[in-house]
């Protein structure tokens, strides 16, 4: 009977153990893409290339009218002048408007880009601050909000590093 009991007592001890090891291995979870957008660097990163990318439109713009103008110049002219000469007029305009379509596409590609960098530093800098915060509470996983389908709002560290973020990292370089 002492032996039951004290396999008994060992056979709770294991699973006591054991559910706390697993208790200690909770993941816990934070919004990436929240931190992205939300933290300091994150928002002067969007708002420069959103400012860049207006300004650049504006721009695009503007020259898109002339060349509408022009247009309107060119078919107004049509019956004063030769044939030829409307051909070139029209060819040259074909031209102008084809480099608008590729400084367009530069622009857009010039913004992709810096985004993509802009993202690449804010993660360069978020994996140390995720690791340290590890460390110092003892956790063991965590993961995105994107990958989880429910969880305990307790759990979010997103707002913690957010601000650990926001001491360490004021604004990126996009230039």
């Amino acid at each position: 009977m002492y032996n039951s009991i004290k396999k008994l007592n060992l056979v709770l001890i294991i699973l006591l153990s054991l559910q706390v090891n697993a208790l200690a291995e909770i993941p816990y979870f934070l919004d990436f893409k929240y931190i992205l957008n939300e933290s300091d660097a994150g928002k002067k990163a969007q708002k420069f290339l959103k400012n860049k990318l207006e300004k650049g439109i504006k721009e695009q713009k503007a020259k898109e009218k002339k060349l509408q103008d022009e247009e309107k110049k060119i078919i107004q002219q049509k019956k004063v002048i030769s044939s030829e000469e409307y051909k070139k007029k029209v060819g040259e305009l074909r031209k102008k408007v084809s480099q608008l379509q590729k400084e367009r596409n530069s622009l857009i590609e010039s913004v992709s880009k810096q985004k993509n960098k802009a993202r690449q530093e804010l993660l360069k800098n978020l994996n140390p601050i995720i690791k340290d915060y590890m460390n110092e509470k003892k956790i063991r996983m965590v993961v995105d909000k994107k990958s989880l389908l429910l969880a305990d709002e307790k759990l979010d560290i997103t707002n913690d590093i957010i601000n650990l973020l926001n001491k360490k990292l004021k604004s990126i370089s996009l230039n």
